[in-house]
């Protein structure tokens, strides 16, 4: 009997480790011939930043990364809590506007007319449409009970 069809494993795994071998040759040297990115080449080759700042800039990379790898749901909860406070952030500015508008309109009709006989809803109520454009405070001094 021939065994001409049987494989020594042995065999197997040096080639395997001799392909693996030259791979990794090959690897880095794709490695060493790799393009420097455009933003590299731009600010440290052309303009001729310092290289302590590339290093920085690399490390803060780095750094970033391994955040975004280990740190992905604590991230995720507070860039919610901030696209949260960015979205609602308007209507807050609307409501504290139209506040201060209401208090600086009924100091202004406390001061300049006559409010004798207007409870404080009534006076609240012109204020809100003071600052609407309402016209009925110019027709205030008329309106004494």
């Amino acid at each position: 009997m021939n065994k001409k069809g049987i494989i020594n494993p042995k065999e197997v795994r040096t080639q395997n480790y001799e392909s693996k071998k030259m791979n990794n040759s090959e690897n880095l040297k794709k490695k060493k011939d790799k393009d420097l990115p455009w933003w590299v080449e731009l600010l440290f080759v052309q303009i001729g930043l310092p290289d302590k700042l590339l290093i920085k800039i690399l490390k803060t990379q780095k750094k970033a990364r391994e955040l975004i790898k280990y740190d992905r749901n604590s991230l995720i909860k507070f860039l919610f809590v901030i696209l949260t406070l960015v979205y609602f952030y308007p209507v807050i500015k609307h409501a504290k506007n139209k506040l201060d508008c209401e208090t600086i309109a009924k100091n202004y009709i406390i001061k300049n007319k006559n409010t004798f006989g207007i409870n404080k809803r009534e006076l609240k109520m012109l204020s809100t449409n003071f600052c609407y454009g309402g016209e009925e405070i110019y027709e205030f001094e008329n309106f004494k009970n």
